[in-house]
This record gives structure tokens, sequence and C-alpha cells, in this order.
């Protein structure tokens, strides 16, 4: 592989977040389905902000998170996703650039608003999601940067964009572009609701050329459609070269070429928000993988990555990575520097 500027480059909704925290209560009269993400309006955005309680509102979106947690941990990383030329827009492009990351998407002036999601998190740490794709969904072929591409070791592609045919045709676009300056292509599964909306083209996606598939057990369940954990472990070792399968406090199961390694989760002494969870563990894996961690360590990265981000409200670090990772694993960070 010749020698790159990006680690990872990340493609996905370019989304801010508004979270507050909330009772099981107002889920259930608001008829909002707990712990998953849902697919909403303008309209009802803005019924369900002046509802809420007290917010937060930071840049976010599954792939942005992953992108800020690599920054966070020391790494180069890219992101391409489509903002509007509004407020929100302008505050993600910049957090975005303030954190080191590449972002060379131009915000659109014409359509949609900038996407925004409402997360509500009950005392027991669960997140529910309720987002406005807005501007994002107007992601095409048209916005994936070649030259990002080119210079990137990973391309990281969000199950959660892959909603409308424009975006389907900019991931195949991306696919290939990848596969043509031999840069490796992961993808996450994002959410079980996603994948039931997209299982047989996001199997046709691992059939194109994909890496590494990310994805948690529902996810996994979700796409091959079996409930015994042997049974998908088995089919997706069989679609991809390194398979990484989270499964909360059980820790997480990693797959590649005949071998399993699993992954203790790392202690955490109140889990306070799994907002961003998965991404920050993947922030950690992807990390690992192009600092030349062996396969067990890129996981144990993840997880230490993971339980910072659960222990406190919202989806990207408020504690150096840096830091952190080279306190408990001292010899692999010294490597990776």
């Amino acid at each position: 592989m010749s020698e790159t500027k990006y680690d990872v480059v990340g493609i996905g909704n370019a989304i801010v977040d508004i979270i507050a925290q909330s009772e099981d209560e107002f889920l259930r009269r608001e008829s909002i389905h707990k712990g998953s993400m849902t697919l909403i309006d303008a309209d009802r955005a803005k019924q369900l902000f002046e509802k809420m309680g007290p917010t937060t509102t930071v840049s976010g979106g599954s792939v942005a998170n992953t992108a800020a947690g690599i920054a966070g941990l020391g790494g180069k990383a890219a992101y391409i996703g489509k903002v509007f030329k509004d407020h929100l827009g302008a505050g993600f492009a910049h957090d975005m650039k303030a954190l080191g990351i590449h972002y060379p998407t131009i915000a659109a002036e014409t359509g949609a608003p900038t996407a925004c999601c409402i997360i509500l998190v009950t005392p027991d740490g669960q997140r529910s999601m309720n987002t406005f794709l807005g501007a994002s969904t107007d992601f095409s072929v048209g916005d994936v940067d070649e030259a990002t591409i080119a210079a990137s070791q990973i391309v990281y592609l969000e199950g959660y964009l892959f909603d409308k045919p424009p975006a389907q045709e900019a991931f195949y676009h991306a696919v290939k572009l990848a596969k043509k300056h031999n840069r490796k292509v992961a993808l996450s599964l994002s959410d079980g609701f996603c994948v039931d909306r997209h299982r047989a083209d996001f199997h046709a996606l691992l059939k194109e050329g994909v890496d590494i598939l990310f994805a948690n057990e529902v996810e996994a369940t979700a796409l091959y459609q079996k409930n015994s954990l042997e049974e998908l472990l088995v089919l997706a070792a069989a679609d991809c070269p390194i398979v990484a399968i989270t499964r909360s406090e059980k820790g997480s199961m990693i797959l590649s070429q005949g071998k399993t390694f699993k992954v203790a989760a790392e202690p955490v002494a109140k889990v306070v928000d799994t907002t961003g969870a998965g991404d920050a563990s993947t922030a950690g894996f992807l990390y690992g993988l192009t600092h030349d961690f062996d396969l067990p360590s890129c996981g144990r990265v993840a997880a230490i990555c993971a339980a910072e981000v659960i222990s406190h409200i919202g989806p990207r670090p408020q504690t150096n990575l840096k830091k952190l990772l080279e306190s408990k694993m001292p010899t692999a960070f010294k490597k990776a520097s």
C-alpha cells in the first residue's frame, strides 16, 4: 500500500446532536422506541425539542464521532458528509476542523437544512435517537472526494447513510475508488432497523469488497437472520476478512482468518449515556489497525474508548484519549507513536 496522509476517511451523515436526559415515561408518552434510532421529519423534531428538558448540543453523526475519536487518539482522520449552509452546518464544520479532522465537503446552498438528532437518555444510560436527516440525505456521488480516499488507509462507510438511492450509488462509487487506490473498506451496520431496511443491499455491498465489518450483536443477528451467535459468526466470517462484533457488557468478538478473539469490556464505575459507544469503539479499533496493533490489542483499544464515552453525557470523548491509552496500554502506545 502506498504512503497515505490519513489513517481513516469516514463517509456518513453529518448530524448535530441535541441531547437531554429523560424519564422512561416521556418515551412511552411520545411513542419513542427505547434504545433505537427512529427517522423523523422537521415538524416532529421541532415538537420533541419543545417538549424535552435542558439540552446539550454537540456535533455528531456516527462516523463523524468515530473520526473525532481517532483524532483524539492521535490518529489522522478525514470526514466526508453533507451539511447545509446554515448555523448548524457552520458549527459542524468548525468542530470537525477544530479537532484536526480534514473536512473537504462544501456546504449545500439549496435544499434541506443541516441534519439534527434529538437524543433522549434515560436513567439506565440507554439512548433513544430521533433523527431528522435533512441535508445529509442529499449525499451523492459528486460529494465523494477521490483525493481524500486515495490519501487514506481505510475508507469507513456508515450504514445509516444508506437510505436513499443517490447515497447508495455514492457508497459503491467510494468502494470502487478505494479498490482503485488499493485502500481497505470498512462498513458499520449502524442499527438493527437500518439492517432490516437494507439487508439485501448490505449483503451485496459486502460482496463488492468490504474488508472490515462492524456490528453489534443485534445488527449482526438482523443481517444474517440467525438467533444463534455461533451460526451468525460463521456466516459473517465467510463474508468479510475482519469482523468485529460488540456485545455491550459482554465485551466483543473479533473474527479473522479462521480465528476468533474474545475481548472483555473495560470496567466502568457507572454507565451514564451509551450514546456513541459503538462509534468510540470503532475509533479505537481502526486506530489500532492503522497503527499495526494485533487484533486483540485493537479490541482492547476499542473497549477503552467505549468505556470513556459511556461514562458521561455525549457521544464524543471528554478525556484525553491519547493519555488514557498511554496509561492503560503503554507498550502498544509507545510502538504506535
